[in-house]
């Protein structure tokens, strides 16, 4: 499953744009990456996983804003179209799973 945080959040002011900015990093510190400028995507095995992320992401929503939270499973991930320009790219792979011992 995939996780995926979209966002319009305003900038208008200064204190607008420090809460933005703080919730974005935020994001990055739980392990999202950047997929295009306010949309974010986690991969996480189950869905169990993506409920405690939902719970992150609420906890740290701005005052102001737009933002959703999408679920989406690896093949539909998989059949994501990307593209730079009219450069087809290879969208991103779910990330190899660590093996602790």
């Amino acid at each position: 499953m995939w996780c995926v945080v979209m966002f319009d959040l305003p900038t208008n002011t200064k204190d607008q744009r420090r809460a933005a900015s703080l919730f974005r990093n935020k994001l990055l510190d739980a392990g999202y990456s950047m997929i295009q400028f306010s949309v974010y995507a986690k991969y996480s095995p189950t869905l169990a996983n993506n409920r405690q992320t939902v719970q992150f992401v609420k906890k740290e929503l701005p005052d102001y804003g737009e933002v959703r939270i999408l679920h989406i499973t690896d093949r539909q991930w998989s059949m994501m179209q990307r593209f730079y320009g009219r450069t087809p790219k290879k969208t991103e792979q779910k990330p190899e799973e660590l093996a602790l011992f």
